[in-house]
């Protein structure tokens, strides 16, 4: 006889505590302090002007991030919202332009795009709930430059097809890698595929200084150009004041410069992604493996399941209507889950909410970038409800963080639960 759920008086399938998804930040210890308070002994608070015996922490720390996944350069900056700007400005998109960004993603990844000046094209996402290559294709036009394809909830894009899309229509790409540090594509690092790939140190991301980004590039040029943007007093140059060395090395930029206080931390988190990613993706995959052939219930596809970061659990319903109660009943066996799409509540993750995108609203009244005079073709319209299929798939989905510090009983306290749910309700 089948167990009553909880939330109808029967007894909790988990009866441990929900952990907060820090994976990095609860993981703060030691290395951390006695890097933070060397910069603070050394007296070395900003990177171009510290003692001189010193290395700079930030530099080291471009170093070591951009060597561990394989690229030529790293740059880090103040959060992965710059590192997108800087992405994109130094790619050379600006007035005029028009750059493709999946419906699923935080909304920083669109106003990025609006920061540069550009104008955003919402794509649907594919049921892997990343960036739909069909849709790309269909949305480009001879004004699109770029697009930004996101790693969303640790899973990769289908990179292959993205790349080739790239290469057929000669678009430059940046890889938003902001949810995805640590995951991997084919055997090959999320963020070192495209143009430019961005990540956050944001305190809920896989590796963390509470804020914090970076920018790997392969392309020297671009990281000349990166630089210069990023930091606009020009401390970069082997002589600042010198005539510029190609055309489009010198143009106006802002302070986008990580500190060396926000370095340290993360040379210390940079060493613990590793083991970060493969207790996640352990943990992720002792779930599916016990929920996996539960009837009424399906995963989410995966481009490389092997290179899934396994921060979450993303599976489906087959009726929207079925989430709700379904959320509900995991949370009364004391499991912390939620649905990702639902009309009526505001979600800065799905595009059907950027109120500010859809309205086209600005600081000022001239409405740029949407009226910019550089804008060939047909004006780029929104509505809530362009992307069914986004919205479609979002309805259905039931959504579970996956820390790092679940025990092995977490992780099957919480396939019993999901299991026990679904025989009622799936």
């Amino acid at each position: 006889m089948a167990e009553q759920l909880a939330v109808n008086g029967g007894p909790k399938a988990k009866t441990t505590a929900n952990i907060p998804m820090y994976p990095g930040g609860l993981e703060i210890g030691e290395e951390e302090k006695r890097q933070v308070l060397e910069v603070l002994d050394r007296k070395y608070l900003f990177r171009y002007y510290g003692p001189e015996q010193y290395p700079s922490k930030v530099k080291e720390l471009e170093d070591k991030f951009a060597a561990k996944l394989g690229a030529k350069h790293g740059l880090a900056l103040t959060s992965c919202t710059a590192a997108l700007i800087t992405s994109l400005v130094a790619c050379g998109v600006g007035p005029g332009d028009e750059v493709i960004v999946t419906g699923y993603t935080f909304f920083a990844s669109c106003a990025a795009i609006v920061a540069a000046k550009a104008i955003p094209v919402i794509c649907e996402v594919d049921d892997t709930l990343t960036m739909d290559p069909d849709d790309v294709e269909a949305k480009i036009t001879p004004s699109t430059k770029a697009l930004v394809g996101v790693h969303m909830r640790g899973a990769p894009c289908d990179m292959d097809r993205l790349m080739a899309i790239a290469t057929k229509h000669n678009l430059k790409v940046i890889e938003d890698a902001a949810q995805a540090a640590g995951g991997t594509y084919k055997g090959k690092y999320l963020g070192t595929f495209g143009d430019c790939g961005c990540f956050s140190f944001q305190y809920h991301k896989t590796i963390t200084a509470g804020e914090g980004g970076m920018i790997l590039t392969d392309d020297d040029r671009l990281y000349d150009r990166c630089m210069g943007y990023h930091d606009t007093a020009a401390c970069w140059r082997p002589d600042r004041f010198a005539e510029q060395r190609y055309d489009g090395e010198l143009f106006c930029g802002v302070n986008y410069r990580m500190s060396e206080l926000t370095g340290a931390v993360m040379l210390a988190q940079v060493d613990r992604m590793d083991a970060l990613v493969s207790q996640m993706r352990h943990n992720q995959r002792r779930i599916i493996e016990q929920i996996a052939a539960t009837p009424g219930i399906t995963i989410r596809p995966s481009n490389d399941s092997k290179g899934d970061t396994g921060i979450c659990l993303i599976f489906s319903l087959d009726d929207a209507k079925k989430v709700e109660p379904f959320v509900r009943a995991l949370k009364a066996e004391g499991v912390d889950a939620s649905g990702v799409f639902n009309a009526g509540i505001p979600d800065w993750h799905i595009y059907s909410h950027w109120k500010h995108v859809i309205a086209k609203m600005t600081p000022s009244g001239e409405g740029c970038p949407w009226t910019c005079p550089f804008h060939k073709g047909k004006p780029v319209e929104y509505s809530a409800d362009m992307n069914p299929k986004t919205l479609e798939y979002l309805s259905r989905v039931v959504h579970l963080d996956i820390p790092a510090q679940m025990t092995r009983e977490d992780c099957d306290m919480v396939a019993k639960a999901i299991n026990k749910v679904a025989a009622e309700l799936a």
